[in-house]
C-alpha cells in the first residue's frame, strides 16, 4: 500500500485528471498533469507512483507522436527567425538543420505544446566527415546519436530517428548502477527526448526496482 501524505494526494489527483484527459483524448492535457506528477512523485522518492504515472504519459506521448505523423507533412527549417517567428504552429514532422541547434527544437516543441498542435521534432547536426547526419536532443542532458541520411525524408523515417535517439539514450545508463541513480539519470534523459516509448519502459522497470531494493533494505 502506498504512502497517503500530502503529496501523494496532489499527485493522485494530478493523476485522476491525466487519467480523464487521457480517456477523452486531451492527450496534451494528460500528459501536462502527468509531467507534473512525474516531477513531484520524483521529488518524493515515491517510486510506486512514479512506475504508475509513466504508463499514461508514454501512452498520451504516443498518440501526440502518431497524431504528428499522420498528418504526413514533413517541415523542413534552418532559420532562427524563421522558425521561432511563427505565429502558428502547423501539425506533422519537423526536420531543424544548421544553423539550428537542439535548444531551438526544444523551445519549438515547447510552444507546439502550448497551441495543442502535435509535433515531431527532430533536430540534426553538420554532416560528418563521414555523411553521417549527428541528431541531438537537449533537456537536463544531452542525447546524440548518428543515422545515415535518408534518401527521401518521411514520417517513417522521423519515427526511426527518435527511436535512436532512445536507444541511445537508454544505453548510456549503466545497468548495473542502483535503482535510484538510474531513475536520476533516465529522468534526465526523459526530460531531454519525449518521443521514445522503451524510455518511458525503462524508468518504469528502474522505480519497480527501487521498491525491491527499499523492500529488502
Amino acid at each position: 500500500m502506498t504512502k497517503r501524505t500530502k503529496a501523494a494526494e496532489k499527485i493522485d489527483a494530478m493523476m485522476e485528471r491525466a487519467s480523464e484527459a487521457l480517456v477523452k483524448g486531451r492527450y496534451f492535457e494528460c500528459e501536462r498533469e502527468s509531467v507534473r506528477a512525474l516531477e513531484l512523485a520524483h521529488a518524493s522518492r515515491d517510486w510506486d507512483r512514479m512506475a504508475r504515472i509513466l504508463m499514461p504519459l508514454e501512452e498520451a506521448r504516443r498518440q501526440k507522436r502518431l497524431e504528428a505523423a499522420d498528418a504526413g507533412v514533413i517541415h523542413r527549417a534552418s532559420d532562427v527567425e524563421g522558425l521561432l517567428g511563427l505565429d502558428r504552429i502547423e501539425p506533422g514532422c519537423w526536420l531543424l538543420e544548421p544553423m539550428l541547434v537542439a535548444a531551438h527544437g526544444r523551445e519549438f516543441r515547447d510552444r507546439a505544446d502550448e497551441q495543442e498542435t502535435p509535433v515531431l521534432v527532430i533536430v540534426r547536426e553538420p554532416e560528418t566527415q563521414r555523411k553521417q547526419w549527428p541528431l541531438a536532443a537537449i533537456g537536463p542532458v544531452v542525447v546524440r546519436t548518428r543515422v545515415a541520411p535518408p534518401d527521401e525524408l518521411s514520417p517513417e523515417w522521423f519515427l526511426a530517428a527518435a527511436e535512436s535517439l532512445g536507444e541511445e539514450a537508454i544505453e548510456s545508463v549503466e545497468s548495473d548502477l542502483d535503482a535510484e541513480t538510474r531513475i536520476n539519470r533516465l529522468m534526465d534523459r526523459l526530460g531531454a527526448l519525449r518521443d521514445h516509448d522503451e524510455l518511458h519502459q525503462a524508468l518504469a522497470e528502474a522505480c519497480r526496482d527501487a521498491l525491491h531494493e527499499s523492500a529488502a533494505a
